[in-house]
């Protein structure tokens, strides 16, 4: 299957699971579960950096239609799809995975800790972006710490989960033909 057509699947599978599921969920108004930013934190490594913005803006601005928002997913999604190829040469070594593989995973990411600071830093800038401009104020900072980590545990939770039940099968490339 191609990259495009497995990527269309995914947004598709992403924003469905969220628009109808996740947002249904809410607890004590202060968790929200989200997933659907996984598909910019497994976006291939080698796409160029103009497109992953595009694309993430196009993706956030979909799940905005869904919930009538004006334009907070796409703003959090666009942030960290900016902010990802940095934190990816931080933690690859520079003739690291990121040539040898095509997204990030944990296998690709040369280990579990790696992987999971890639996605906790990610999840936190998202949050953290997201609701600051849903409350558009830091008038109670103590309510907006709150949200912000316990939204991002349970959404890390559900990244894991999702990890584990649908292992992404990454080939090895090598230069020779």
């Amino acid at each position: 299957m191609s990259n495009f057509v497995k990527n269309i699947i995914r947004i598709m599978l992403f924003i469905l699971i969220q628009v109808f599921v996740l947002d249904k969920i809410h607890l004590h108004q202060m968790v929200t579960p989200y997933l659907y930013f996984l598909f910019v934190l497994w976006l291939p490594f080698n796409m160029n950096r103009n497109w992953a913005l595009l694309t993430a803006f196009a993706y956030g601005f979909i799940l905005d239609s869904f919930r009538h928002n004006p334009g907070f997913h796409a703003a959090a999604c666009v942030l960290i799809a900016y902010v990802r190829p940095f934190l990816i040469n931080i933690l690859i070594p520079q003739e690291g995975a990121d040539g040898n593989y095509d997204e990030p995973s944990i296998k690709s990411m040369g280990g579990p800790m790696q992987y999971f600071i890639y996605v906790l830093v990610l999840t936190i800038i998202h949050h953290s972006w997201l609701f600051l401009l849903e409350a558009w104020q830091f008038g109670n900072i103590w309510y907006f710490l709150v949200k912000t980590l316990l939204s991002t545990a349970i959404s890390l939770l559900l990244i894991i989960i999702t990890e584990l039940l649908f292992v992404r099968k990454q080939k090895y490339r090598t230069n020779t033909a």
